[in-house]
């Protein structure tokens, strides 16, 4: 048993590493199909080893008959089984535990009631369990889905890496400011539009174009042509991309679900997670770079911003580039796995 551990947990250090964009959380749905019984659904992401799949575990005076078979499909471990739960579940604990080690997923819990009432928890991955509520609090979804998007941004390299090259292709604070606005609000625009099922895309080539919009702006940065497009307006090239990019956020809250009742304030709090999250991140490079400016100085003995700049830039943008292509080609070729 102990060797058998080892294994998992070496496979689930291996799995968070390899995976750049599969942030999409454990999500367990719990539907009270009539008074008293209770079908508990769950979905575990497939970068999680099978020997290492969480167990959803009911409240103690819960019982079912029924023997659980994980089954994989569409990228993901789905398991399904049905509860007596005389007490109901108001007031009682669900919990989420993995065999050996929890690979930094979060886990969302969303419960629907027979009288129409609905509940949604985010546990952090340090969080395993957690008492259903009495009714579902406005406050408390804002709070959980602002987390979410903060989370997700986070979670997100290859977001990130488009927002780095969007600072280093626009440069001046200015610029930079108008330049994520327009990939804030056309981002926005697409979350809503996807999130609500308005517009449906499938998910795997969303994501190859993603990988593709980071290897086009890395490409432009070592090119470094200032007549470019890119370089005079770089707030379009925000904008055009940042309706892709809506699209890989939506992805994550159609796999994970908005509670009905409060549909509105998910929404909104999950994409103003996202611009926290997106924030601090660029005040994080802002600061880098002004950290890393006096040892260039030195080593270059020069004080020319434009020198520095450059002398951070173009390795950046091949780290990037290559990075991004191989998700690229790792995506598509997804296309026929």
């Amino acid at each position: 048993m102990k060797l058998r551990s080892l294994v998992a947990a070496c496979l689930l250090l291996c799995a968070s590493l390899v995976q750049a964009h599969d942030s999409r959380p454990n999500f367990v749905e719990i539907i009270e199909t009539e008074p008293g019984v209770f079908s508990v659904q769950w979905k575990i992401p497939a970068t999680v080893p099978g020997a290492a799949l969480p167990t959803i575990h009911m409240p103690e005076s819960c019982t079912t008959d029924a023997r659980l078979a994980m089954q994989q499909s569409s990228g993901a471990y789905q398991g399904r089984l049905v509860y007596n739960c005389p007490d109901g579940l108001s007031g009682q604990e669900v919990r989420i535990e993995f065999p050996v080690i929890n690979p930094s997923l979060s886990s969302l819990f969303q419960v629907r009631l027979a009288n129409g009432e609905q509940y949604v928890k985010i546990l952090k991955p340090e969080e395993s369990s957690w008492t259903v509520p009495d009714a579902e609090n406005k406050l408390a979804v804002a709070g959980q889905y602002t987390l979410l998007g903060i989370e997700h941004i986070w979670i997100g390299i290859d977001h990130l890496l488009f927002v780095t090259c969007l600072l280093l292709i626009a440069r001046t604070p200015r610029k930079v400011l108008i330049t994520i606005t327009g990939f804030t609000i056309a981002h926005s625009i697409t979350l809503a539009l996807a999130a609500l099922d308005v517009i449906r895309i499938p998910t795997p080539p969303v994501e190859a174009a993603i990988a593709l919009s980071v290897v086009f702006l890395a490409w432009e940065i070592v090119k470094n042509d200032e007549t470019q497009l890119t370089y005079r307006y770089p707030v379009a090239v925000s904008m055009s991309f940042g309706l892709l990019h809506g699209l890989g956020f939506a992805a994550v809250l159609r796999d994970i679900g908005l509670p009905q009742t409060e549909l509105p304030t998910a929404l909104l709090f999950f994409n103003v997670g996202v611009e926290i999250g997106q924030i601090l991140f660029v005040l994080a490079l802002v600061a880098l770079f002004l950290l890393a400016r006096p040892v260039l100085r030195k080593v270059l003995e020069s004080d020319d911003h434009d020198v520095h700049w450059n002398w951070i830039t173009t390795p950046a943008s091949y780290v990037i580039g290559g990075v991004a292509s191989y998700w690229l080609i790792d995506r598509i070729s997804g296309f026929w796995a």
